[in-house]
């Protein structure tokens, strides 16, 4: 192994590199907080879409598919910014599960949330919301909550694994079970 890809100088670059990500995410949603990405822009885009796949919808259900393509966002989003966060702080390479880290994810990324709702009020053509913060922060619960089964998942399967080896593996004096 070359001294680049080992080591604690590749632990902290790797560190650096999820804490710069963390804070990239978090300007992505500032820049997506501007006038530029209202209701207006995704409006365009679901029509843009829409048209492509050559699929007409009556005015109300575009205005129901319009509403949960802007809350999906909102869950996306917060969703992968937790799961930044969560890496960010991780002290190992895998997805372990810490409840305690789980919960100063969703915490901070709630709690960014409730700052960009600030900036919106700031924002012409934009509008600060609680209960996009709620949605938000359920994206950010939602990522950990993947992070909780997938853990538990791993694990399964390397308990399975192991059981697997242990009773294909042979027995002492031929006799099963000893």
């Amino acid at each position: 192994m070359d001294s680049l890809s080992s080591g604690p100088r590749a632990g902290r670059n790797a560190r650096r590199f999820r804490l710069v990500m963390i804070f990239a995410w978090a300007g992505l949603i500032f820049y997506l907080s501007t006038s530029g990405f209202g209701a207006s822009f995704t409006r365009w885009l679901l029509y843009i879409v829409l048209d492509l796949l050559r699929v007409t919808v009556s005015a109300p259900t575009f205005e129901f598919l319009h509403l949960c393509l802007r809350k999906l966002a909102h869950v996306t989003e917060y969703a992968v910014f937790s799961l930044l966060i969560y890496a960010g702080f991780l002290e190992t390479r895998d997805f372990e599960w810490r409840p305690r880290l789980a919960l100063r994810s969703i915490v901070i990324a709630g709690l960014y949330s409730l700052t960009d709702e600030y900036h919106q009020s700031f924002v012409p053509g934009r509008t600060p919301s609680l209960v996009d913060c709620g949605i938000d922060t359920a994206g950010a619960s939602l990522a950990t909550t993947i992070v909780f089964a997938w853990d538990r998942w791993r694990q399964t399967m390397r308990r399975r694994k192991a059981a697997a080896a242990a009773s294909a593996a042979p027995k002492a004096n031929g006799v099963p079970g000893l």
